[in-house]
């Protein structure tokens, strides 16, 4: 009798799939410094956000270097939309640096607020599973809401427009994770 085959299952199906985490993790690290490299690129350190967007931007290159020590470790392929994360990041952070610092923030909470929600479901996928990358989730994720918490403290929600911005930014978040997951 023949043995039957597992079906095959592709990066981003339920289940856990700690590839496609990590993937997906490591691109949004990458994203997030990109957009703080954008921002403090129009900011100099002109103004009083500049230094806690250069401490957010330090945490999140050791977020991406731990992410992409994991991928090397674990021989996970990294997404191919990159060149684009790459562009798209600093794009954003260099517009909303140029509406000004109150903007930058409001950035920064937006994406802040789906990267929360975002390692909030994968802690609850991998439960107690995978230790050290779930070490590294819950430690990054509390980072994460400090600097939410950071730029609601600078004026983020001040920010004309906030809430069409906000959702804007989110929006693009949530397809930036999911386009992440699979390609």
């Amino acid at each position: 009798m023949a043995e039957i085959e597992p079906p095959r299952r592709l990066p981003g199906d339920p289940g856990v799939d700690t590839p496609s985490m990590i993937r997906v993790d490591q691109a949004g690290e990458f994203g997030a410094a990109r957009i703080y490299a954008g921002q403090l690129a129009v900011m100099g350190s002109r103004h009083p956000a500049a230094s806690e967007i250069a401490r957010m931007k330090q945490q999140e290159q050791r977020h991406l270097d731990t992410f992409d020590r994991l991928m090397t470790e674990r021989q996970v392929r990294p997404t191919l939309l990159s060149p684009f994360w790459d562009t798209a990041g600093f794009a954003l952070g260099a517009v909303t640096a140029l509406m000004g610092p109150r903007a930058a923030m409001a950035c920064t909470a937006a994406v802040e607020t789906e990267i929360d929600r975002h390692y909030g479901e994968q802690q609850d996928a991998l439960g107690d599973s995978d230790h050290e990358l779930r070490a590294h989730i819950d430690d990054f994720r509390a980072e994460e809401q400090e600097h939410k918490e950071t730029a609601i403290a600078h004026g983020a929600e001040d920010t004309f427009g906030y809430p069409v911005m906000s959702a804007l930014i989110r929006a693009g978040c949530r397809v930036a994770i999911a386009a992440a997951k699979r390609i």
